[in-house]
């Protein structure tokens, strides 16, 4: 958006002299969203930190207004006389309490639809010409983009709910349940209104799969017609209902955060536990919003310097050596008995040189191999031992990774002939 505008500049600075439009694209992009100005509003999206601009509603009105201003090459009359009485033909059905009217009603749409299809059967199909099309493709213009104005004014409307009541809980100092009779009876006026109700109903509608694969069908097959094709709409009227779908994500995301101030407001516990946190920060809520209209100017606000923490090596500890037992030399007495010293010959002794010899011969001929794959080509002949020896290996080698989303089972055979099983994250060996 700032490329674009500073493209606009650009020209008009060509066209008009380099004194017109002094300041840059972002310059003026903040001053229109600067709340003196209002015409634009500047926020930032959930998960992203580049701040974004939209049209304010009252924005969208007056360049609505300027449009209407200007020259219409064609004028269509017949799709807005047709929707007119689809309009007055549903408010009539759609009222009538007769059960035998609305049935004689059916009935005869029946026919016509019935006389309908056996003319095509018959060879007699009728076309719009170039002037119905176009006509029809206006008006779907027309409505498009009154629908997305409706949408940021329904925003607007509980964005600036949220905003009352943020104001009303900072200040807020008597009884819990008056504040939320007031708040819940404010936002029962807007989702009540026929403005919320008409709301509601599109969301649900839009919000069916199989009507927006009818949408997209339908708009990829208007804007093949020749005769619409030679308006050349916009290419982002393609994805139009996708944008019908943003903006009413984004009035269903100012609903959630409304009712999240309002959880926050009912959490007794964490306002008994941090109660002079919450009259710190309720005062300075309440000096903010005083001085809202008229900023303060120069130094208002200091800050402790802020030091590192520098850990110098000569502030360390030294080392204490650790103290040696002194052992007396004394003759023991066996008493006769016979120890078995085939015992301390039997130790198991992992010879970590031929386990490192196994890792570089298999990374000889491959770029990387797994703990599992070695083991499957060397089985474990000392079990775990064998296991943690690998592991070891792995700590000490500086190209070894962990795949902490994959699990290894390996397996080995005990001496007394069972086999036992260990269940670890994967872990892989890569070449230098």
């Amino acid at each position: 958006m700032v490329e674009r505008l500073e493209d606009e500049l650009f020209s008009l600075r060509e066209s008009s002299g380099q004194e017109i439009f002094p300041r840059s694209a972002q310059a003026y992009l903040n001053d229109w969203a600067d709340s003196s100005r209002g015409w634009l509003r500047k926020f930032y999206p959930t998960g992203s930190d580049e701040p974004h601009f939209d049209l304010t509603p009252a924005t969208e009105k007056a360049i609505a207004w300027l449009a209407s201003l200007t020259e219409r090459a064609f004028v269509g009359t017949e799709s807005r006389l047709l929707t007119l009485f689809e309009l007055l033909r549903q408010m009539s059905e759609g009222s009538e309490t007769d059960p035998e009217t609305r049935i004689a009603e059916l009935n005869r749409r029946r026919e016509q639809i019935d006389a309908e299809i056996d003319r095509i059967r018959s060879g007699d199909i009728p076309l719009l010409d170039e002037t119905a099309l176009k006509d029809r493709f206006q008006q779907f213009l027309q409505l498009a983009r009154e629908l997305l104005a409706d949408f940021r004014e329904v925003e607007h409307n509980f964005r600036s709910l949220d905003r009352r009541v943020r104001e009303r809980i900072a200040l807020w100092e008597g009884a819990k349940g008056a504040l939320l009779a007031e708040i819940m009876g404010e936002r029962d006026v807007i989702a009540d209104s026929d403005q919320g109700k008409s709301f509601r109903a599109f969301w649900d509608f839009l919000m069916s799969q199989s009507r927006q694969e009818e949408l997209t069908r339908l708009l990829e097959q208007v804007l093949a017609l020749p005769p619409v094709a030679e308006m050349r709409p916009e290419p982002r009227l393609r994805r139009v209902h996708y944008d019908w779908l943003e903006a009413g994500e984004n009035t269903q995301r100012t609903v959630a955060r409304l009712s999240q101030q309002l959880r926050r407001f009912l959490d007794d516990q964490a306002w008994l536990e941090n109660r002079r946190i919450m009259d710190i920060l309720h005062s300075l809520e309440g000096g903010a919003l005083a001085v809202r209209e008229t900023p303060p100017t120069g130094g208002f606000m200091w800050l402790a310097d802020t030091a590192a923490d520098i850990d110098l090596p000569f502030e360390r500890p030294l080392h204490i050596p650790v103290v040696k037992p002194l052992l007396a030399d004394l003759d023991l007495d066996q008493e006769g008995t016979e120890v078995d010293a085939a015992a301390l010959y039997s130790q198991v002794v992992i010879d970590r040189a031929e386990l490192s010899r196994h890792i570089r011969q298999a990374l000889q001929n491959r770029a990387q191999i797994s703990l599992g794959e070695l083991v499957t080509a060397h089985p474990l002949s000392h079990g775990l031992a064998e296991l943690v020896a690998y592991l070891q290996l792995a700590s000490d080698l500086p190209h070894t990774v962990i795949d902490e989303q994959t699990q290894d089972t390996i397996e080995w055979r005990t001496a007394a002939g069972g086999v036992r099983c260990a269940r670890l994250p994967r872990l892989i060996f890569v070449r230098n």
